[in-house]
């Protein structure tokens, strides 16, 4: 997708905004996890209570972080953002804990990486509305317990694995956000287009949803990218013919995968045979961390089915091999057809 200015990341950032959907009415997608979480809601605001804490699994871009503003929304209540990097120590969490007020909602993104001392005071909070705070240190420290207000939690995680199994339990409802079928990222491109100002054709929201990876993010990304070629390179209007144009441009191929996609299903091929190598070692071939490859570039690979995990390394399948125009060795993993989202 190439690089951006630090302008144009925040400018980014802030469409995003505008496109998040208020409510569960405008929210597209996810049928399951919006009746779940209407019942969630509805039962705790007859009762007149906080609706129990909620965990929101899956893969970045499915909406985690807009169903936890519009769980703030649903409950007309204040909202408190942070994440679980940002959470290094107890002291940081129990200070927003206490500053909570009687019914407010708390999001931690990426709450599989809150430290463990913030983790374990985390537990007292949810269960007991209340945080012990130790107050000096060695055979002389006290423990003070204070009470914080009634809250809801809400978790999002991308990896709901890595949490540990008393956090998790405390969670009264978790949803597991699955990928987007490829007519509902059409619905979700005519509600961007619209905000936007974008005249779009539906030939060219079906071929963006097309190459979104079943994800919304990823197609309001690609949306804003169109549009800016309509407007330079064209007349303005987005239809599969300019949709194609703009995403060759933008390296993005027909089944999604982008330059770094790309690279790494090269690497793989050219550089090792096909595999099966580390994650690491590829990711030093294509000069990224190791993280990148494995959180942003394999779980789209592997259900691609161009990409194999196995206790030795990553295996190229043969269909990888093919997507890149070469001829698979006899003995490579079959792979599958792309994924029909």
């Amino acid at each position: 997708m190439g690089e951006l200015t630090p302008a144009a990341d925040e400018e980014d950032v802030l469409v995003d905004a505008t496109l998040r959907p208020r409510n569960l009415t405008e929210f597209v997608g996810q049928p399951r996890v919006r009746e779940q979480l209407s019942l969630v809601l509805q039962g705790a605001q007859r009762r007149g209570s906080p609706p129990d804490h909620i965990l929101l699994s899956g893969p970045p871009g499915l909406g985690k972080t807009s169903l936890a503003l519009i769980v703030a929304e649903e409950l007309g209540a204040a909202i408190r953002l942070t994440s679980g990097p940002a959470l290094e120590r107890a002291g940081d969490l129990a200070a927003m804990l206490s500053n909570l007020a009687p019914g407010d909602v708390l999001f931690i993104d990426e709450i599989h990486r809150i430290a463990r001392p913030a983790e374990e005071m985390l537990y007292l909070a949810m269960e007991d509305f209340r945080v012990d705070v130790v107050v000096g240190k060695g055979p002389g420290a006290t423990s003070i317990p204070l009470d914080i207000a009634p809250f809801t939690l809400v978790g999002a995680t991308t990896r709901s694995g890595a949490l540990t199994g008393p956090l998790r339990d405390r969670f009264g409802f978790t949803a597991h956000m699955e990928f987007y079928e490829p007519a509902e990222l059409e619905l979700v491109l005519r509600r961007a287009a619209v905000i936007l100002g974008v005249d779009l054709h539906p030939e060219g929201a079906a071929e963006i949803a097309g190459r979104s990876r079943g994800t919304p993010r990823i197609a309001n990304r690609l949306l804003r990218r169109v549009r800016d070629f309509a407007e330079v390179r064209a007349d303005g209007t987005v239809t599969r013919a300019v949709a194609r144009d703009a995403l060759a441009v933008y390296d993005v191929d027909e089944l999604g995968l982008d330059r770094l996609d790309r690279a790494v299903l090269g690497a793989l091929v050219r550089s090792f045979g096909g595999g099966p190598v580390g994650v690491s070692t590829l990711a030093v071939a294509v000069g990224e961390e190791p993280g990148t490859v494995e959180e942003v570039c394999e779980p789209y690979l592997v259900r691609a089915g161009m990409l194999a995990r196995t206790p030795r390394g990553r295996v190229a399948t043969a269909t990888a091999w093919a997507h890149l125009g070469l001829t698979a060795p006899p003995d490579v993993v079959p792979g599958g057809p792309p994924p029909l989202f």
